[in-house]
């Protein structure tokens, strides 16, 4: 068992089981030390601000990165070939008056910092959208190094 899993075991969380590509694309695309990670949408449906709260958004965020995690453990290897993280776009499906996004997409920062310490703090954007794929709640997307 790799060291990132360890923690993830100490944190109480595991990796789901991978889910198939949805349309025409990769997982993950390796250039260099850079991996560029597919955005990946929550399990959870609906608009932050009515269908979900906060705090259940937030989870999502977190439940989403699981799912990343698990994509990219498949595609190469292990996780403990990741050396950080650099950047993850966030998108949260909002009610109009919702201006919490970046809290949403914390649940997914905080997890990846849990995870790798400093090495998991990461450039960001949150950002609320009127529409996401299939209706979710929550879609993010990674940019990480590798050593």
């Amino acid at each position: 068992m790799s060291e990132i899993e360890k923690r993830l075991t100490e944190l109480g969380e595991t990796l789901p089981e991978p889910p198939e590509h949805v349309a025409n694309y990769l997982g993950c695309k390796r250039s260099g030390t850079t991996l560029y990670v597919s955005a990946r949408v929550s399990e959870a449906l609906g608009e932050v601000g009515v269908d979900l709260t906060l705090e259940e958004a937030k989870l999502a965020a977190k439940e989403t990165m699981l799912i990343i995690l698990a994509i990219i453990k498949k595609e190469i290897g292990e996780l403990d070939q990741i050396k950080g993280v650099l950047k993850m776009n966030g998108f949260v499906r909002s009610s109009i008056d919702f201006t919490k996004q970046p809290l949403v997409i914390d649940g997914a920062s905080d997890l990846l910092v849990a995870l790798w310490g400093e090495a998991g703090r990461h450039t960001r954007t949150a950002t609320g959208t009127s529409q996401l794929p299939f209706g979710a709640a929550v879609q993010l997307e990674l940019v990480m190094e590798l050593y």
